[in-house]
Parts: structure tokens; C-alpha cells; sequence
């Protein structure tokens, strides 16, 4: 077990959706040095600013959260960018921890690293069986590359390192930005929007029949700080709720939630992305005895609580 009070954290992406989670679990948890390094100051795609954050903020753990991220449309106007952000990060970390004497490293994968068609739900052992969805697979497959970093670098080097595979998140502080953001806040603005506007219909991407997983930001904070505690292996591990729901399924959830009453129209040109996804996360529950606790329904409601909250706020 960690002795939080004594050890030196760094967060890499700590000020993000997800870090800021991460960073208060920490702080509740009694950790006193916890470090956030920002990219103004540290550009964790350039190899100088690595070896100069380590050097500078002496950590015992690396919490690598920092990424380039989006959904369908983001992934599909910036590939290379999220190709080459993402490995370059992720890469780089982990061999600048091993020469630095890092003591442990924990790596955020993706759910997009999985082969299009996995079968459901995902196990870990199946995630080299094919090619993943392909509007993601630059981002996914950059991703997925740390696991076989970490395998290597421990055996050749002995250096400790995991990473997990989080589930499509959601929750308070998402991104609601239409250009970028995933389905959730999406769906949330855009039907939130229509209610005030009082329209008649609002139009969604796909033909609305693939199925999602989604994963409350603050289990997903506590399952990272459950595997930097008690996991120490390469094997790569699933973190999220085990739960999938369909897209329509979802949006007349999200209509009821909002007070939409309109109808809702799928645009069939716009890609759907992967058909499936659910998680198999029993590998999570037996290794370090982690399991989700927020279920669908109260996430969404303390997300567009949020929302509504911070409403003119938004971009």
C-alpha cells in the first residue's frame, strides 16, 4: 500500500476532465506533493520537457493522464495529430521514468485500442485479434503500443508501469464542446438546447443503432488510484461499469432527463463508429478489487445538474 502522506505524485493532465478527479482523490487520500505539470510550462510531446519535468519534480509515481482526445469528428479531422501526440507522450514517459528511477508509473489506454469487431464483452486477452474502428484507430493504436512498452521495459528493465483501459467517460466538467466532445455532453447540449429554443427536432449522428459503455468520471479517478495501490503487472487491465446501452436508447433517456418533447432525427451520413462496446472489467475487480459504483442513471443527472449550472458558461 502507498504511504500517500510521503509520496511525490505527478499528474500529467491534472488539470483536465479526469485529472482534477485524480488530483482531489489524491488530496483526500493525504497526499501532500502533487504535482501538475502544465503545458505551457512542459510539453510532454518534446523529450527535453520531459527529462526537465521529472528533474524538477523528483516524482515516486507518474500518473500519465494527459492526451489528445475527442470524439468521431475530432478523431476524423486530426489522425496524424492524435497519432503522433499521443505516442510521443506516452512513449516518452515511460522510458524517461525507467532512466529517471521512477518508482511507478500508471499509463491511461483507451477502449478505442480494441479491434472493431471484438467480441463482446471486450477481454483484455482479445485486444491484438484485429484492426480497430477506423475513424479512431490512430488514436487507439497509439494508445495501445504503452501496453507493449510497459511489457518490455519491465522485463528488460524491471521498471513498474500499468496501464488500464477506461470505458467512455462522462460526468460534471466534461467537454461540451459540439466540435470535440464525446456522445454524452453532446447529446446533453444539444437536446438541453432545443428545449430552451422550444424545436421541433433535433438531429444526432449515425442511424442511432450502435451500443456504448459509459464510465462516471469520479469511478474511473478511483480505479486508477486503486491499480497505482495494489496492481503491479503489464498486464493490461479494464477499468469501467460492464454496463452497454444503445444510442436511441440513450437519447430518449436524455430527452426525458432535459424535458425534450420533440423528435429526434438520425443522420445516417455521419459515421457511427464502433458497433458495440462493453467491457469485460472482471480482470479490474480481481486484481485490485476495483468496481464502479455510480450507475448510469445518477451520473447523467449530476452531469446535466453541472451543465444547466454552468450553462452560460459554455462555449
Amino acid at each position: 500500500m502507498i504511504d500517500w502522506g510521503s509520496t511525490r505524485v505527478v499528474v500529467t493532465g491534472g488539470a483536465g476532465f479526469l485529472g482534477g478527479f485524480v488530483v482531489q482523490r489524491l488530496r483526500d487520500r493525504g497526499a501532500r506533493e502533487v504535482i501538475v505539470p502544465r503545458s505551457r510550462d512542459y510539453d510532454l510531446v518534446r523529450g527535453d520537457d520531459v527529462r526537465r519535468l521529472l528533474a524538477d519534480a523528483r516524482p515516486d509515481l507518474v500518473l500519465h493522464l494527459a492526451a489528445r482526445v475527442g470524439g468521431i469528428g475530432a478523431n476524423r479531422d486530426n489522425p496524424g495529430r492524435f497519432f503522433y501526440e499521443n505516442a510521443m507522450m506516452g512513449i516518452q514517459l515511460i522510458h524517461e521514468c525507467h532512466v529517471a528511477g521512477v518508482g511507478k508509473m500508471v499509463a491511461l489506454g483507451t477502449v478505442c485500442a480494441y479491434p472493431k469487431f471484438c467480441p463482446v464483452p471486450f477481454r483484455e486477452d482479445a485486444m491484438w485479434d484485429g484492426y480497430p474502428e477506423e475513424t479512431n484507430a490512430p488514436y487507439g493504436i497509439a494508445k495501445k503500443v504503452l501496453g507493449v512498452q510497459s511489457a518490455a521495459y519491465r522485463e528488460q528493465y524491471g521498471f513498474n508501469s500499468v496501464v488500464v483501459y477506461p470505458v467512455n467517460l462522462f460526468g460534471p466538467g466534461d467537454n461540451f464542446d459540439l466540435n470535440s466532445s464525446h456522445v454524452i455532453p453532446a447529446m446533453l447540449r444539444k437536446l438541453h438546447a432545443a428545449r430552451l429554443a422550444r424545436a421541433d427536432e433535433v438531429v444526432l449522428w449515425g442511424d442511432g443503432s450502435p451500443t456504448r459503455e459509459f464510465f462516471y468520471v469520479e469511478d474511473c479517478a478511483e480505479g486508477i488510484l486503486a491499480a497505482a495501490e495494489r496492481y503491479d503487472s503489464s498486464e493490461p487491465v479494464n477499468l469501467g461499469s460492464g454496463h452497454e446501452i444503445g444510442m436511441r436508447a440513450l437519447a430518449e433517456k436524455i430527452c426525458s432527463l432535459v424535458g425534450f418533447e420533440g423528435t429526434i432525427r438520425w443522420d445516417a451520413s455521419k459515421p457511427n463508429g464502433q458497433p458495440r462496446r462493453r467491457l469485460d472489467v472482471s480482470r479490474a475487480r480481481e486484481r485490485f478489487g476495483f468496481e464502479a459504483r455510480v450507475g448510469l442513471d445518477e451520473g447523467l443527472q449530476r452531469t446535466y445538474a453541472w451543465m444547466s449550472a454552468h450553462w452560460n458558461e459554455l462555449d
